[in-house]
């Protein structure tokens, strides 16, 4: 599983946002994020609950919850609104698949080092993105600062988490995460929106891909493979997701795959394997993993 792990990720990431866009049609974006963050909170914590697993208990726990702040509640909760607005799900995913770059240029803040390969493989995956929405791109400033809040709270939290918590529990962990970042988007959706669902089976569907396939699944294999390997080597990952997105737009939503979408796809994942190439992998027993 380990070896498939990263690929199976890149897909289950991007399909949010394939989902994502009748959420934001049926409601709120805050709300669908509200919904979204309760119900697989609930639910993994419930899992935890049976299974008994180790929950996290004071600075851990505190560290949890910021980190969760960060990748949960500002970075959806700014994606998802851009998308709430109409900025194109291209380039949205286009600005997250850069947080790579932005992980990688905060490397020494975790005594990460990056060799000449690597950095060419950054750069590689960088370009790819760039190709993977060239034809899609279209601006607006709040749209454009949404998406870089966004950004900076998936490659914030992702430094923050392993720096602080690299062992946390995978089940525990990310249900914390998700439980702390409910309330936070609730209230945010009470100040600055209208909460009113206006296509139950849309909005219904989208929570539900949401809940199962994005916020557990998705986030399960996320924190397992922080747990292996270094913040700046899973970020890559990121590269690819806005070729996937475009990939499966194509397959479940009948929208035209640009070639330049394909050549994105093939230059990002040549940046993946030049950026992880020569990295020593972490063993289990010194990345604290709790199964």
């Amino acid at each position: 599983m380990t070896a498939v792990a990263p690929a199976v990720f890149v897909v289950l990431w991007s399909s949010a946002f394939i989902a994502g866009i009748p959420g934001v049609a049926a409601a709120p974006p805050l709300l669908l994020m509200f919904a979204r963050f309760a119900l697989a909170g609930v639910l993994l914590a419930g899992y935890a609950l049976i299974i008994r697993a180790p929950w996290p208990r004071g600075r851990a726990a505190a560290h949890i919850a910021v980190s969760g702040l960060l990748i949960q509640a500002v970075q959806f909760g700014s994606f998802y609104t851009a998308l709430g607005m109409g900025f194109p799900a291209a380039v949205v995913s286009l600005v997250q698949g850069l947080s790579p770059v932005v992980i990688v240029l905060a490397t020494r803040l975790l005594g990460e080092r990056v060799t000449r390969r690597q950095g060419l493989g950054f750069a590689l995956g960088a370009a790819g993105v760039v190709l993977a929405v060239a034809d899609r791109v279209s601006l607006s400033v709040w749209g454009v600062l949404l998406c870089l809040l966004g950004l900076l709270g998936l490659s914030a939290g992702t430094l923050y988490q392993k720096r602080f918590v690299p062992g946390m529990d995978v089940r525990t962990g990310t249900a914390v995460q998700l439980l702390v970042s409910a309330p936070a988007v609730g209230l945010a959706c009470v100040a600055v929106e209208t909460p009113r669902v206006s296509d139950w089976a849309a909005f219904g569907g989208s929570v539900a891909w949401m809940v199962v396939v994005n916020s557990i699944a998705a986030f399960i294999l996320l924190n397992r493979m922080l747990l292996r390997s270094s913040a700046s080597r899973v970020s890559t990952v990121f590269f690819l997701t806005p070729s996937v997105t475009a990939v499966l737009a194509w397959l479940l939503a009948g929208q035209s795959l640009h070639p330049l979408a394909v050549a994105g796809l093939v230059l990002g994942g040549a940046g993946v394997l030049l950026a992880n190439n020569g990295v020593r992998q972490p063993s289990l027993e010194a990345s604290g993993e709790v199964k």
